[in-house]
């Protein structure tokens, strides 16, 4: 099968059957029709089409080297610059349809896949079979152009101990016995982002384990389908509220379902494991693998491109309402250009410092994508306070479609004009916005790149103790050392 298109997506999630607990009712179906998914569902099936549009094949696809077929780049394993160079390209295309909004487009967690299939003789250390499931696995979800999302973390209930002790280790998902044909798991993870609408959920593991026998049970890693028996999600509330595009422009398009997963004795056929018991692999799981270097070169590119959605919605605002002649407003704008052309400067010296890695990937440079992943958690907190700040009273006084068009359509255009927009059009700019700096929408962005990655404290604690700075403090005392 080649890469699908959005009706091929939108016929295979009709056929799915997840259990999604929402707003008091449980779905067990059509989840694509719910108030609550089926906008963002529509933008999947978006990118999904775009595979498939003449200016965009050549590259968001490549020929599968096992069924010739044309599958999503983002399965490319890359082997020389060029490649990297596609996969970024692919990246920042779907990245574009969706301003950067989208956090879980397929093309995340693809690129891990890529990324540990590779590495499947490191996973057969604990068993050769467990090296042939990855590559398997990994091989039928490109094949398939299925869209995975995945799970870490344990349910957030007492951080004075770890996840494996919570309520008595009967909280966070384990493995709770073993059988001649897989494991079953009992207990709770968080944070599924799309997990009502995809195909497959990934459960890899999250904190460091100790290697005890009482870490034992929650040393795992496996996949299972997004409707499998006795797997379950409760989603939070919405913040697509059924508004047109034009009084909710991003919440309308891009509002990602988050969920908690509970996990009801679901039986993982041993096929679909990819670690078992072994505190160590899951330690090195996403750094002795690349992993996580290939899935920072997508999120680097993404928020590239939330940048430079960021800078062209600012520059609309100061041009509309003209204040950018002002030079604590260029200030402002300035500090946007800066962040963009930094993490284009991170994602090319990646690029350019590409080595392969011991599995013969072509891997790019993790330091200059690992500063970019500590620094744009706190860097886009600054995004929306800069909008409101530009915008001040008048996104306090944005009108709605109905306004624009109802009795109130003259006074909006004499009053609400702006220096280059009609009063209409100044309506609809300010409502974007408003969605981007002030709703529940741009909210939820906000606390998700802040925490995108973990929390950013105890990533810089990690980035502290990692990074090598034995060389500067040798050259600090050879100079103390001067006469």
């Amino acid at each position: 099968m080649a890469a699908r298109n959005g009706k091929e997506f939108l016929e295979r999630l009709a056929q799915s059957r997840p259990t999604v607990h929402i707003q008091g009712e449980t779905l067990t179906g059509s989840v694509q029709d719910h108030p609550a998914f089926r906008n963002v569902v529509r933008t999947y099936a978006e990118l999904y089409d775009l595979q498939h549009a003449p200016e965009h094949k050549e590259t968001l696809t490549y020929t599968s080297p096992t069924s010739g077929e044309p599958v999503g780049t983002s399965f490319l394993t890359p082997r020389t610059p060029e490649d990297l160079v596609k996969r970024r390209e692919a990246y920042k295309t779907w990245a574009d349809h969706s301003m950067g909004m989208l956090g879980r487009t397929g093309d995340y967690m693809n690129s891990s896949l890529m990324a540990l299939a590779s590495a499947a003789d490191w996973f057969g250390q604990a068993d050769p079979a467990f090296g042939d499931n990855i590559r398997r696995y990994y091989e039928k979800v490109r094949e398939e152009d299925l869209l995975c999302t995945h799970t870490l973390i344990p349910p957030q209930v007492n951080r004075t101990v770890a996840g494996t002790q919570q309520a008595g280790g009967n909280l966070a998902a384990r493995i709770v016995r073993e059988d001649d044909n897989g494991i079953v798991i009992r207990g709770a993870r968080m944070l599924a982002t799309i997990a009502p609408f995809a195909d497959e959920m990934l459960v890899f593991p999250s904190t460091v384990l100790r290697g005890t026998p009482e870490d034992k049970p929650y040393s795992y890693a496996f996949a299972v389908p997004n409707d499998t028996k006795g797997l379950r999600y409760i989603a939070r509330e919405p913040l697509d509220y059924g508004r047109s595009r034009h009084d909710h422009p991003l919440g309308s398009r891009f509002e990602e379902a988050d969920a908690v997963v509970v996990f009801d004795d679901v039986h993982v056929p041993y096929e679909r494991c990819f670690v078992i018991g072994d505190a160590e692999l899951c330690n090195g799981f996403y750094a002795k693998t690349s992993s996580v270097v290939h899935m920072t070169h997508q999120v680097v590119t993404r928020t590239s491109a939330k940048t430079e959605y960021i800078l062209g919605l600012v520059s609309l605002l100061t041009e509309a309402i003209g204040i950018e002649q002002f030079q604590h407003v260029q200030e402002d704008v300035a500090e946007v250009i800066a962040t963009l052309e930094m993490l284009r400067a991170f994602l090319r010296a990646a690029e350019a410092d590409a080595e392969p890695n011991e599995f013969g990937v072509l891997t790019p440079a993790f330091a200059p994508l690992n500063a970019a992943r500590n620094l744009y958690p706190k860097l886009y907190q600054r995004f929306p306070q800069i909008l409101r700040k530009l915008g001040a009273s008048g996104l306090m006084a944005t009108p709605t479609e109905a306004d624009v068009h109802g009795p109130a359509a003259a006074d909006i255009e004499a009053y609400l004009q702006s220096a280059t927009l009609t009063g209409s059009e100044r309506v609809k700019l300010f409502r974007l916005v408003w969605d981007t700096c002030i709703s529940a929408f741009s909210s939820r962005q906000a606390l998700y790149e802040y925490y995108f990655f973990g929390d950013p404290v105890r990533m810089a604690g990690a980035y502290v103790k990692s990074y090598d700075r034995e060389p500067y403090k040798a050259r600090v005392r050879a100079f103390l050392d001067r006469d």
